[in-house]
């Protein structure tokens, strides 16, 4: 469609949130707040070893507490449902209790079913476990020498069966392996710059907390969950209980934040379970502590070179990642495969040698985070880059706009560049700061320093998106697609669209909230994929609808379709010159007010597998990201504080569908970034988290933002995308944390390599670049 005359005035438009109004009254309910049947409350008895063998439970305790219904161990569990309770995307590794042994401080053993959530945690409290400690894995290094062994065994799962050679294969923490390789970079001449990096395990504290409530409806299962991946929650569940698909119903409501936290397996499979083996509706909220021990983002160690030869053009890259993954795999496996492809930035290279290991320790599983994966190799390659700048007395900036990949050039993985205007984002960003206006470098004990970084990331490939459109006699439109809204405004984007086709009104299309029983099947709210492909598969539907909508026009009025022309108006004959609004043309078509016509579309995405031998693929992606991140700060020698002064950050988002929302985007994306770069980090110690709560996890205050920020719209339409649009909730957050360490670079010339730049790592290295 893109290319075609515009049909409506919706895309492009700042419509408001759909569900602004409700939110700001207080008047939205999020999914705890649905109502459901009665049920009892669940609480757990958590791992207190970060590595055990389960030698007893002791449940008597727990058992004769008043209130208390049942109390259920992973044994119990394993007797009724066998390996089917081993759940998980990539491995089939995680079972929603603890069997035999524990693999992680916090991991639950047992779960009360109980009259309320105080008597059953309480009753949680009261249980009593014997263990027999096995040596721990806690460092990503030293899990891959293989002196301890978080599995026994690989058990890829059936989601992913590209990974299937690996069922099987045993004495290894490293359960996934990404190469890339192209030319060789041992033969690169010029200047060379190596460091290893650290990015540490953060987590993604949405306001919303996890919530699951199930219960038995005759021979099905229903379920109200916080999921960002109901058809996926789905499957599961119906693998973990041995049920056709139509005997389990999943629904969600609009979360109150995710960023990854809520995909694939969380409470869901241990709510179901108990509900279905005890025939007892139950429910859980985690706490916020708890929640902490849910997922994670990986954290990434990163051995990485960069060199240039003497005609500034960037020869070679080299980069060694280390995800560790926690104690199971989740989706790991992508991550490392999904980053690693990218790990050498959007630079031209012709010799690139990648490694991207993802490795078991003996902590809380990690799992998608938004940008998944990629913040921590750019975290890596934009710092190198920029410091290969300095080493050959060049601008970064300009250095940089130098090697970035355009339009048709092939990336190192094999893939062509389509809608990835990243010199564009580049110039932006550092012409919003005045990057090259004279700067005051230093006032008193302030240095100032101006930074710069660029971001590329590939879109979760292949994936399936439907949509199901119903026009109502009056001319309003009911959307019906299992995209979760979190905040992201999915639900106005694809209002939009379909608005835009069918030249429908603000507010005319209501998108109804994911449930298995109703909505279309979606893969996954996640990776900035649902513009660009839950809205290919809306704009599909809504051109049928109007196609029908012109044939029975054409009827209506005796003319032939191509004689008719749908406008805000209604349907347009050129011919006689009549109109006829939706609701007649309905009206007089089925003879009776309150009908709707329904249409329905599949979109799906394709992509050819990585080559075995060297990583690469020629369609390895449906469409990339790009963004910029460029700042200006103050570092106060004396405390070691950073000072972001201003922030200016730009996103290639192929065409704005909503500006307002696509601004907010990147605006919040970038604010996420900053606490990772001087805050955000999970502190562990042999396994135990230190800072698992609010009190100790350190979050960016509202005093913390900067001065100015500028969120920046580039548009470098894509050919397939929705009226040229792709996603864009990621495509900031990926440059932001090096951009910072950069200005830093800048105004002390001290070279960071470890999140989060906190003030005390800040005056260590000041002061040891003193003493040298």
């Amino acid at each position: 469609m893109n290319g075609e005359p515009r049909s409506g005035a919706a895309v492009g438009e700042r419509w408001s949130r759909t569900d602004a109004r409700a939110k700001v009254r207080g008047e939205f309910r999020y999914a705890a707040e649905q109502p459901v049947r009665p049920c009892l409350d669940v609480a757990v008895h958590r791992s207190t070893r970060p590595h055990a063998r389960i030698e007893s439970v002791d449940t008597a305790s727990a058992l004769a507490m008043d209130g208390v219904v049942a109390v259920v161990t992973g044994a119990d569990l394993y007797a009724l449902l066998g390996d089917r309770m081993m759940t998980g995307p990539a491995f089939s590794d995680q079972p929603c209790l603890a069997v035999d042994k524990v693999r992680y401080v916090g991991e639950p053993v047992a779960a009360v079913i109980a009259h309320g959530v105080a008597i059953a945690r309480a009753a949680a409290g009261a249980i009593e476990v014997s263990y027999a400690d096995l040596p721990g894995v806690h460092d990503v290094d030293e899990a891959t020498l293989g002196q301890s062994f978080v599995h026994e065994e690989l058990r890829p799962s059936a989601v992913f069966g590209d990974l299937k050679h690996l069922r099987g294969k045993r004495d290894t923490n490293v359960n996934y392996e990404f190469n890339l390789r192209h030319g060789d970079p041992g033969t690169a001449e010029g200047t060379t710059v190596s460091a290893e990096f650290w990015a540490p395990p953060t987590h993604h504290v949405p306001i919303e907390l996890p919530y699951a409530a199930a219960w038995c409806e005759g021979d099905r299962l229903e379920i109200l969950a916080t999921t960002q991946t109901p058809s996926y929650v789905r499957q599961s569940l119906a693998d973990l209980l041995g049920l056709p698909l139509n005997h389990v119903r999943v629904r969600t409501a609009p979360l109150g934040g995710s960023f990854g936290a809520k995909m694939y397996d969380r409470l869901e499979p241990l709510i179901a379970a108990l509900a279905w083996t005890q025939r007892k509706p139950v429910r859980m909220t985690a706490t916020r502590e708890e929640s902490f021990l849910l997922t994670t983002r990986h954290g990434a160690a990163v051995t990485g070179s960069m060199t240039a030869g003497d005609d500034g053009r960037i020869t070679a890259v080299t980069a060694d990642i280390r995800y560790d993954t926690g104690a199971y795999a989740d989706v790991g496996p992508r991550i490392t495969a999904k980053s690693g492809m990218v790990a050498s930035g959007p630079y031209k290279a012709d010799n690139v040698r990648i490694r991207s290991r993802c490795v078991y320790t003996n902590k809380p599983s990690a799992g998608p985070f938004r940008g998944f994966g990629v913040p921590q190799v750019t975290w890596a390659h934009e710092s190198l880059v920029d410091e290969l700048a300095r080493e050959l007395g060049e601008d970064p900036a300009e250095f940089r706009r130098r090697n970035l990949l355009r339009d048709g050039d092939v990336s190192p993985v094999g893939t062509a560049m389509h809608s990835a205007d990243f010199v564009g984002c580049l110039d932006a960003v550092t012409e919003a700061i005045g990057w090259n206006t004279p700067l005051t470098r230093q006032e008193g004990r302030l240095l100032r320093g101006r930074g710069v970084a660029v971001g590329v990331k590939a879109v979760l490939t292949p994936t399936i998106s439907n949509a199901t459109l119903q026009l109502n006699q009056d001319g309003s439109a009911t959307l019906l697609i299992s995209t979760v809204d979190m905040g992201q405004g999915s639900d106005t984007i694809m209002a939009q669209i379909a608005a835009e086709v069918l030249c429908l009104g603000e507010g005319r299309v209501r998108v109804v909230g994911a449930d298995t029983d109703v909505t279309p099947y979606d893969t996954i709210t996640a990776g900035s994929r649902s513009t660009y492909h839950t809205g290919n598969a809306v704009r599909l539907a809504a051109e049928s609808m109007r196609d029908k909508l012109i044939e029975l026009a054409a009827r209506h009025f005796g003319v032939a379709a191509t004689d008719l022309k749908l406008t805000g108006d209604g349907l347009v004959s050129a011919q006689t010159q009549e109109t006829v609004s939706i609701p007649d043309l309905l009206h007089a078509h089925f003879g009776a007010r309150g009908t709707t016509l329904t249409t329905e579309a599949e979109f799906a995405t394709s992509w050819q597998p990585y080559d075995p031998e060297t990583g690469r693929s020629p369609q390895v992606t449906e469409h990339w990201f790009a963004g910029a991140a460029a700042v200006q700060l103050t570092v106060d020698t004396a405390t070691g504080r950073v000072h972001v002064e201003h922030l200016a950050v730009a996103g290639d988002v192929g065409r704005a569908i909503n500006p307002a929302l696509v601004e907010q985007q990147l605006s919040g994306a970038a604010i996420m970034g900053l606490g990772h770069a001087l805050f955000d980090q999970l502190v562990f110690d042999e396994g135990q988290i230190v800072n698992g709560t609010l009190l100790d996890y350190q979050l960016p205050s509202i005093k913390d933002m900067p001065d100015r920020l500028t969120p920046i719209i580039v548009e470098s339409p894509h050919r397939t995308g929705p009226f040229g649009a792709k996603g864009v909730g990621e495509t900031t957050i990926i440059p932001l944390a090096p951009a910072i360490a950069n200005a830093v670079r800048d105004a002390t010339g001290v070279r960071l390599t470890r999140l989060p730049l906190t003030p005390e790592r800040i005056l260590t290295a000041i002061t040891e670049q003193e003493r040298a």
